[in-house]
Formats: C-alpha cells, structure tokens, sequence
C-alpha cells in the first residue's frame, strides 16, 4: 500500500533525494543492464519507447522544479519490479498502469513494485511525480545553473538526476518536454515545438522529438533567451539559442552553422534530424556537448579572445559531428564511446584542415607520438578504464579523442580513401536512430573493404601499445613516462 502519513510524506517532500518511503516493500535491488563502465546503469526487463516529461520552473535556480514524468514502455522479460535510474529528487507518488505503487530506493535506483506479475510483451505506463534538484555538485551533470536560468548537461550517466528512466543509450527513446516557466523567460528543448499555452503569469512550451534520443542528449533550456532561426541546407530549420544580451556579439559564429552543415552533409550524407542549432549558455561547464538536435556550448568560447577562429569552428563542427556518430548512431555499450568520440574528433580535425589549414597529417603523427601514453593512462581506445570515482566525465580522456581519430586515420590508410569514405556514410545510414557496437563498425568495415580486418581492429582498438602506422614505418610513439 501507498505511505499515507502526513508526517513521513512531508519529510519526503523537504529531501533532495530519493527517499524511502513504502516501508511495506523488502529490501530493493539495484540492477544495471551490464555496462562494462557502469554497471548499475540501465535497467533489464523493459524497453522505453517514450517519455512525457513535465516541469515546473518556478523562477529560481537554486528551487527543486516540479516534475511529472509519464513513461510508455514495453516488457521484454516477466517483471515483478521495475527498476528506474533516479536520484536528486524527492517522489512523491508512482503509478504502474494507472495503479498507485509501492516504491524505494537502493543507490540510484527507484525501485516499483508492479501490480502483479507483469508477463513479457505487454504494455508498460509508468507515472512519478517528483521534485528535479538543481542543486549539488554541478560536476556530475544535471541541471547546470546559467547566469538566468538552467540547461542540461547528461553525460554520460547524469539524466537520472533530472528525471526518473533507463538512463543507458542503449534504449533510446521520443521525447515530449511540457515546461512551464515565468511568462517572461524562453524555454526550448530537443526536437521541434509543439505548442505554448500562456497561464496568467507563466507560460508552457512543449516540444516534441521525431526521432528516438538517448537520455544522456536530453536538453532543455530556461533562461532569459533569444531565439534565432535561420535556414539549412535542403530548408532545414536551424534555431539557435543565445543570451539575449549577447545577440548582436554573436551572429558572426552563429551564422557559420549552414555552412558547417553542408560540409559535413558532403562527408557523410544528409544531417540526420528534424532542426539543429547551438544552444550557448553563460555557464562554466568546462566542456561542450552534443545534445540532440541542440548542441551545448560555453559561452566563453565564443567570447574569450584568445582563442583561434578556427579553433572555435573545429569545436561547434566537432559537436555537430555528433548529431551523426553518438546521437543518431549511439554506443549500445559506453566502452564504445570512441565511435562517438573519435569521430567527433576525426571531423573537427579535417575541417580544420580544409578551412584553416591546419595539416590532419600533422595533427595524427602528434597523436601517434603521444599514443602509448595515452593507452597506459586510461586503456585502449575501445577498452577505457573505467572513470575516477566521483568524477564519472574523466572517462573523456585524450584516448577516446585524438586517441580514437587516430584509429579511423590508420583504418584510411589500410583500406583507402574511397572505402573509408563508403564505410562513413553507410554505418550512419545503416544505423540511424539505433545503438550500435564496435562490433557492428569493424565487420561493417571488412564488407566493404572486401576483407577480414579484424585484426587490424584488435590490435588498434584493444592493444596495450599503438599499432605500426599504414604507410608511415618511420612513425614513432614515445613510452609512458614510468618505463
């Protein structure tokens, strides 16, 4: 039975945790889907194909948001509980196929006791209403507090402090955002509107994805925003999201993005989603992030004078890379992260050469040298090491970046430009709006190459020291500073 006690429900209410509080339930289990980085991520016996998700901002950053988070699912297992990733809210209520529930928590699992025996292959509808933080340590992702407002930075396992899912992007799922906000502040989210509704002082913007999403690429933005929309290659909406104060400074790198589009169009074929744009917030986050269909960016790194033009284009290309290789075409594992990654990085670093001549050659021998350091410190490109304790985005280390584009620049030396080039465009179109493996990218390769790579892909994804380079003999990597 539900907790009735006025007492307990109000000491629920004040946490900014989950809290147990069917006492009724035995003991909860954590479970994961088996992630080699992150075991308890994920849950087994369910697969999500989509989330409702409501917030309630009510004009402080600093204020836990009111949540509703609605999930339509499907049973792949029999489930007698359902495990969902969650932590750094408050529940107050859950519902199982319009059931009040039992729930509790163990680690960073809710954990709901279904209404009966559920059996394999049915309908799943999951309703908690819940409180979503923003406070805490802003370095394990969540809500990032901007200078008016909030944004989302997920990865890789941080969704799960905003809202209650299978926060593994191995089950990707459509989204729907409904968020009310103060009338006067701007929200968007990932995909395209669906409607705004005013309530006398406050207003609800929807948006609505049309293609499946990883919880780690959710966005949603509130804040005093302007919005700017312009036109993409074949009419595609492009809308960016910027401080209204800085509007003006920055049209001259927000009207790069066309343009951006249509090179990596020429590289791999038509942009896979429904809109993009850059989504800039006056925020320290330390790095940027691809989050679908609305790439998160510093402002600083459009502000601060000491970087490079062209160093600024590599990166806002480098995470539009992403809306191909990471968003479109996810990790099924995150040991396959240098898919994501290494691509990105790949991208960034041939832009750079065509744009601003910044040799690629130049940029991979220097890789090469660093290489084996870069193994010996955090694993091999397709085997990292797992991520500091308490500090889960060290997994994005220099081996996953440069590290893997130097895989795909030693794969184009072994099979040719042309192949390569073939390969590129038929993993994203063969794998558009799935999760894919590394796995999946090396037998797809041998098909095309018209041969078995596979132990070229052993030694140069999984080897302790970095492989000779294709067509460079004289290539040399140093040796980690404690041999």
């Amino acid at each position: 039975m539900p907790l009735t006690s006025r007492r307990l429900r109000a000491v629920l209410l004040a946490t900014a945790s989950v809290t147990l509080v069917a006492a009724t339930l035995p003991a909860p289990v954590p479970l994961g889907i088996g992630d080699r980085l992150f075991p308890e991520l994920g849950n087994p016996g369910y697969d999500v194909l989509s989330y409702d998700i409501a917030l309630t901002y009510h004009g402080s950053n600093t204020e836990p948001l009111d949540a509703v988070t609605e999930i339509a699912a499907r049973t792949t297992a029999p489930l007698e509980r359902i495990n969902l990733d969650f932590t750094h809210g408050a529940v107050s209520d859950v519902e199982v196929n319009g059931l009040k529930s039992d729930f509790a928590t163990k680690g960073e699992d809710l954990v709901v006791r279904a209404p009966g025996r559920l059996p394999a292959g049915v309908p799943l509808s999951i309703t908690v209403r819940h409180t979503s933080d923003p406070n805490g340590d802003q370095n394990n992702g969540g809500w990032v507090r901007t200078g008016d407002g909030l944004v989302m930075a997920n990865q890789a396992d941080a969704a799960h402090r905003v809202f209650p899912g299978n926060d593994h992007p191995a089950d990707k799922a459509y989204f729907t955002f409904r968020v009310t906000a103060p009338e006067e502040l701007t929200v968007v989210a990932n995909g395209l509107p669906a409607g705004r509704t005013r309530h006398g002082g406050t207003t609800t913007w929807t948006y609505r994805t049309e293609h499946p999403m990883a919880t780690e690429l959710a966005q949603v933005s509130i804040g005093g925003s302007t919005v700017v929309r312009r036109t993409g290659p074949r009419g595609l909406p492009v809308r960016d999201v910027v401080p209204t104060a800085d509007r003006e400074k920055l049209e001259p790198w927000l009207r790069k993005t066309p343009d951006q589009l249509a090179w990596m169009e020429q590289q791999v074929g038509d942009y896979p989603f429904e809109t993009y744009g850059v989504l800039i917030a006056d925020a320290a986050t330390g790095f940027e992030l691809e989050t679908q269909t609305l790439s998160l960016f510093e402002r600083s790194l459009f502000t601060e004078p000491a970087y490079p033009e062209w160093y600024v284009d590599s990166v806002m290309v480098h995470e539009l890379a992403h809306q191909w290789f990471g968003d479109s075409v996810s990790p099924r594992s995150w040991s396959d992260l240098w898919l994501n990654e290494g691509h990105a990085s790949w991208y960034e670093a041939r832009y750079a050469e065509e744009h601003a001549e910044q040799p690629l050659e130049r940029r991979m021998r220097e890789a090469y040298t660093r290489s084996d350091a870069w193994r010996a410190a955090g694993g091999p490109p397709a085997h990292p090491d797992a991520p500091a304790p308490g500090q889960k985005i060290s997994l994005f280390r220099p081996v996953v970046y440069d590290g893997s584009a130097l895989v795909l620049y030693a794969l184009r030396q072994e099979i040719g430009e042309a192949a390569f080039g073939r390969l590129e465009r038929t993993w994203v179109h063969r794998y558009r709006d799935e999760s894919a493996t590394t796995a999946d990218f090396t037998r797809l390769a041998s098909r095309i190459a018209g041969r078995d790579l596979s132990l070229f892909f052993e030694a140069w994804l999984y080897a302790e020291k970095t492989p000779p380079m294709p067509g460079h003999p004289d290539w040399r990597s140093q040796k980690p500073a404690d041999q």
